[in-house]
């Protein structure tokens, strides 16, 4: 059972949606159906929903299978929060015009970070 893992996934899950409404939205409403049109607010867009994609499901693979290894609920909610707030710094500069440079990058350490350590993790305990 991962229900520590279901608890970050289902706000991911949200982010996600919000993301890729934003897109399906510009697309609709600028008659866009493939690629970016050469519009740079598109492309903001869907690159801000192609990153998301691109680390939030690896993200949770790896929390689920630190929760199926048993690990403390402290160390699955420590994981949890840095791969949710990672992910929700990330997702709100791409919502702005200049892009916070700042939060994308606390996004991307909270997100690498959570990722990294969680390898560390699983390849360690696979060891002992």
């Amino acid at each position: 059972m991962v229900t520590i893992t279901s608890l970050y996934a289902a706000p991911l899950a949200v982010i996600f949606l919000a993301l890729s409404f934003r897109v399906i939205a510009f697309r609709r409403g600028n008659r866009v159906s493939l690629g970016d049109a050469d519009n740079p607010d598109l492309r903001q867009r869907v690159r801000g929903q192609a990153n998301f994609v691109e680390y939030a499901p690896f993200g949770l693979i790896l929390l689920a299978l630190v929760e199926l290894q048993g690990a403390p609920a402290l160390a699955l909610h420590a994981l949890g929060l840095m791969l949710l707030v990672g992910r929700l710094l990330h997702a709100i500069c791409f919502w702005q015009h200049p892009m916070p440079f700042k939060l994308r990058t606390w996004g991307m350490l909270l997100t690498t970070g959570m990722i990294g350590l969680t390898a560390v993790g699983l390849f360690l305990h696979a060891l002992i």
